[in-house]
Order: C-alpha cells, then sequence, then structure tokens
C-alpha cells in the first residue's frame, strides 16, 4: 500500500485540514466516501430516530493528557462552559422528554459548577450519566468524596480504562494512571458502585494501536476476572469503542505511519446494521460553549448540526428531531464491525 504524502505530517490542527485528509486516503485507496456507503445502504441521508440522550461537554480541562484523546484535553485547556449556558441545558431538558443527560469533558468535574449542575439535573429526574477518568477521584482531596456525591445522586460512572494493567494502561494514559485508576475503583465499589443495583459502574476499552477492539464480550469477561482476581474490583459493563481518526489519535496513526492502513480498515469493516444504529440518531450534543452537534465526534470537527438550531439556548426537539445527520470519513469508525458509540458495540 502506497503511503499518503501526509504519512509526515504533523496532527492537523482545523476541522477542514482533518477533512480534507481524510478525504485524500479515501481517493489513494480508492475506495467509496462514506456517504457512497450509506446510498448503498439506503440509509442515506441519515435520519434522526427518537432523541434520548443530551450529551454535553462541560468543558475540556483534564488532569490527564491521553494519547488517544479526541478532545485534545488537558490540564492547559482553558475552555468551560459557564453556569449561565449550563442554565440554558436545564431550559431546554425541562422543555423536551429527553431522560438521558450524559456529562463529559474533559474531566467533567473539574467544571466549577459540576456538582451544582448535577444537582439541578437530579432534580428534573433525569438518569446522569458522568465519563469519569477515575483518576481525578484520587488527584486532589477536593475530589475524594466524588464517589459519595455520585451514589447521592445516583449517577451511573462510565470510565476509561485502557487496560487491566499497568503497561497498556501508564503508555496510552500517562504514567501512573493505572495505579490511581485502581485506587478510584476500590472507592467506587466501596460505596456500592457495581455492586448495589441503581448504581452503575461501566468501563471502557480503547484500543492503544492501530486497530479495532477484540470482541467486547470476550474483551469483558477477561476484564472482570483479571480484576477481580487481582484486586477485587467488580464492575457492570465494559464497553469497547474504537478510536475514531481525529485529533491526537489521528496525529498518533500519522506519525506512526499507521494513518492510511487505518483507515482501509475501518471502511473495509462497514456494516450497514451498524450504520442503523449509531448513537448520533438518537442524541444532540452540546460543545462547552452551548454549540449543538449531532455527536462528540463531530463536535471536534467543528461540524454543527443541519438545522437553523444552532445553540441550546434556542433548543427545539421538534426541528432537531427532523434534521439529515452531517456525516464524513470519521463516521467509518463508528460502523465498522460490530459498530461503536460511547455505549460501546451497537451490535450486541
Amino acid at each position: 500500500m502506497k503511503s499518503l504524502k501526509a504519512s509526515g505530517h504533523q496532527f492537523a490542527e482545523s476541522s477542514t485540514q482533518i477533512q480534507t485528509l481524510h478525504q485524500e486516503v479515501v481517493d489513494v485507496l480508492q475506495l467509496p466516501t462514506f456517504q457512497e456507503k450509506l446510498v448503498k445502504a439506503s440509509l442515506f441521508p441519515l435520519k434522526t430516530k427518537n432523541i434520548d440522550t443530551l450529551q454535553i461537554n462541560v468543558g475540556k480541562m483534564c488532569n490527564q493528557v491521553c494519547k488517544h484523546c479526541h478532545v485534545d484535553a488537558g490540564p492547559d485547556r482553558k475552555e468551560i462552559m459557564t453556569q449561565e449556558t449550563m442554565q440554558e441545558c436545564l431550559e431546554a431538558l425541562k422543555r423536551s422528554k429527553i431522560e438521558i443527560v450524559d456529562l463529559t469533558g474533559g474531566a467533567p468535574e473539574m467544571n466549577p459548577h459540576f456538582r451544582w449542575f448535577v444537582e439541578e439535573i437530579a432534580k428534573l429526574g433525569k438518569h446522569i450519566i458522568v465519563r469519569c477518568n477515575l483518576t481525578i477521584i484520587v488527584a486532589n482531596p477536593k475530589y475524594n468524596d466524588l464517589p459519595d456525591f455520585f451514589k447521592q445522586h445516583q449517577v451511573e460512572v462510565i470510565s476509561s480504562l485502557p487496560f487491566y494493567n499497568a503497561d497498556k494502561t501508564d503508555r496510552q494514559r500517562g504514567q501512573g494512571v493505572f495505579v490511581d485508576s485502581i485506587k478510584a475503583l476500590k472507592l467506587l465499589n466501596a460505596v456500592g458502585y457495581g455492586i448495589e443495583e441503581g448504581l452503575k459502574l461501566n468501563l471502557v476499552y480503547n484500543p492503544n494501536g492501530a486497530f479495532m477492539p477484540a470482541p467486547q464480550e470476550s474483551l469483558q469477561k477477561q476484564y472482570k476476572r483479571a480484576l477481580l482476581n487481582e484486586f477485587g474490583i467488580v464492575f457492570n459493563d465494559l464497553y469497547a469503542i474504537t478510536n475514531v481518526p481525529v485529533s491526537r489519535y489521528l496525529d498518533y496513526l500519522i506519525t506512526s505511519k499507521n494513518y492510511d492502513g487505518y483507515m482501509e480498515k475501518l471502511i473495509n469493516a462497514f456494516n450497514p446494521v451498524a450504520a442503523e444504529g449509531v448513537m448520533c440518531r438518537s442524541m444532540i450534543s452540546v460543545g462547552w460553549d452551548g454549540a449543538l452537534y449531532d455527536c462528540d465526534f463531530n463536535q471536534m470537527l467543528d461540524l454543527l448540526v443541519n438545522t437553523p438550531v444552532k445553540h441550546i439556548r434556542d433548543f427545539d426537539i421538534e426541528k432537531l428531531s427532523q434534521r439529515n445527520i452531517v456525516v464524513g470519513e470519521h463516521c467509518y469508525a463508528c460502523t465498522a464491525g460490530a459498530g461503536s458509540s460511547c455505549g460501546g458495540n451497537t451490535i450486541q
């Protein structure tokens, strides 16, 4: 396979550059575009189904700098959702029948209004998911009580753990992350997470190389056995998520000269059944500034929703429910094999 001229390229900063790069690799490989695949599967234009989730990125600040991070989050990021924008999210939730609120970041807990926001969402009777990186719980004494706070509001905790040993985890997420993650998981177990009904603790596996995840069910069995035997840790489910070629993971693919090969794998593994069940059909993604997107990945590429309703302050569930979803070549990651979403495989 001929390498792209971009294989020596340093990370493309703009969304336009990234989209152009993806289009180039499809041309070089002489393979169909994502839109052409959808047309053949009678799925274009991709339409919404029942919108049941509002995923809110409350900021890009994080205590970690993970190699696979599609948000490019880190301690130096200043993009933080204001309390005013959070209030606009609450008003939108009051005007809709959306039942699930998925809070993400960065480390969402680092937003100064995070706890207030969770409390206000809980008052609306919504099911709350927090995407916690685990290490934030033990990073600073002011976060040590997060397990109790989560339990108080029946928050579902979803946390990334690249593998069940230190070597692979630390290579992807930083030195010492595995040890701190184990400490945090034990604290969550201690208050009932992964044990008591209603206290869900789910883990996320992301490959640490240029390959797709192994079958989710077999990975879950391995994780459960290893974490229980080695550390006495239990959890509910494991989500295997395919890495999307944007931000830091794209940079890794390019600098390691794996970009064209990885894209070819995704394209050849396209599954129309997975495409039918992609998460963007049942969710709305809210950026830290209140802008609206079809999913978290489109958010990172500045691909706003294809409706006149572009901001949470103008939220209109009827108009958003009739929109055509904005797609691109990065969407191959969510439709390869058994499918990938923020909740793992879309095909069980």
